[in-house]
């Protein structure tokens, strides 16, 4: 059984997912500083300009930052960069674009997805391998890009010698590599390691670059990282109605999230409640979880202490084991506290 959304207005949110948190406070403060006076509009104020400063000095000289609305719309602007309108994207079945997006890469972008199941939720190199055999095949819909997701949705996290061995088999048959970093933050926190050693290192062309999920308020931006392989991807972010009048307030949050520590502090925190709360839900009878590696958990527990949990919050119901228990997701974000995870761990065992 694959997941099942619960909903619920009188359900507690704060493991449901991370993009319940509010605002970062530092942030909030970075929109309040910008909004002062008058500013040209559609990227062509300060804030812009030093977002794109930074851009070049985190993944190249060459670099181009895009900011946009919301990861679908970052998504969808990305890979219509690096696709001809006969072109394909090979994805993980699990991947965010294939699953939980509405379709918008397909009936916005007018793209073809390819999905391939995957251990894990990650590609393989094989994945990309296979898909090969229609290149050239008029009646197929040419594979010209590939696309993971970062971390995955299944809380899996590709190392940069698994993004590297993509990027090359991909690029010796031409096709460009896109990344869905909307949890970028929390899987460079989890290797240790800069935005660029996971992307541009590893010979990314393009990637989505996530920021709501970390603090941000309806900011996230489209980086091109190799131009030779991109085209158009400024005048695409405009048809697909992505490009801001203010972006000066989208530049800014992003500046005061990735032009400082603050990604790498909020992502370490959500990481490190999701381990202590992995590590609690053990403590719960008949409940089995493995270590997170970044920010989600994947609690397999006895129905009646789902029936608790979904009693009180809003956590879905993610699998079935093959034990035939049910399977939660439940996610922390910068903001969660271990108060937090006492409350729930609490509900959990019935105490």
């Amino acid at each position: 059984m694959g997941k099942q959304r619960h909903t619920g207005a009188d359900l507690d949110p704060s493991f449901a997912s991370d993009n319940v948190a509010g605002i970062s406070p530092e942030i909030l403060d970075a929109v309040e500083r910008a909004n002062h006076g008058s500013a040209l509009p559609y990227g062509a104020d300060a804030e812009s300009t030093q977002l794109q400063q930074w851009a070049q000095q985190e993944f190249g000289p060459q670099a181009e930052i895009y900011p946009v609305f919301n990861g679908t719309g970052a998504n969808v602007v990305a890979l219509q960069a690096v696709l001809p309108r006969w072109g394909a994207a090979i994805c993980s079945a699990q991947a965010h674009v294939n699953n939980d997006e509405g379709a918008a890469p397909e009936r916005l972008g007018a793209m073809k997805l390819l999905p391939r199941p995957s251990s894990e939720g990650k590609l393989a190199p094989e994945d990309i391998t296979e898909e090969l055999g229609v290149q050239g095949f008029v009646h197929a819909a040419q594979p010209l890009a590939v696309t993971v997701t970062q971390s995955t949705e299944l809380g899996t996290v590709y190392t940069p010698d698994e993004i590297r061995s993509i990027a090359d088999v991909a690029h010796a048959a031409g096709l460009a590599v896109h990344v869905d970093g909307s949890r970028l933050s929390n899987a460079a926190a989890a290797l240790d390691c800069s935005l660029a050693d996971t992307t541009a290192a590893c010979g990314v062309d393009i990637l989505s670059l996530g920021a709501t999920k970390n603090g941000a308020l309806a900011a996230e931006a489209v980086v091109v990282v190799n131009p030779e392989r991109v085209a158009g991807a400024d005048y695409i972010r405009k048809f697909s109605m992505q490009l801001a009048s203010k972006q000066r307030f989208l530049s800014a949050q992003l500046l005061a999230l990735f032009g400082t520590d603050l990604w790498h502090r909020h992502a370490t925190h959500a990481n490190e409640m999701a381990a202590l709360l992995a590590e609690r839900l053990r403590q719960v009878p008949g409940v089995k979880v493995n270590p997170p590696s970044v920010n989600a958990v994947f609690p397999e527990v006895p129905t009646e202490v789902a029936e608790r949990i979904q009693s009180r919050y809003l956590a879905h119901t993610w699998d079935t084991s093959a034990s035939g228990q049910p399977v939660l997701r439940l996610m922390c974000s910068f903001a969660t506290t271990g108060e937090e995870i006492d409350r729930l761990i609490a509900v959990a065992a019935g105490t």
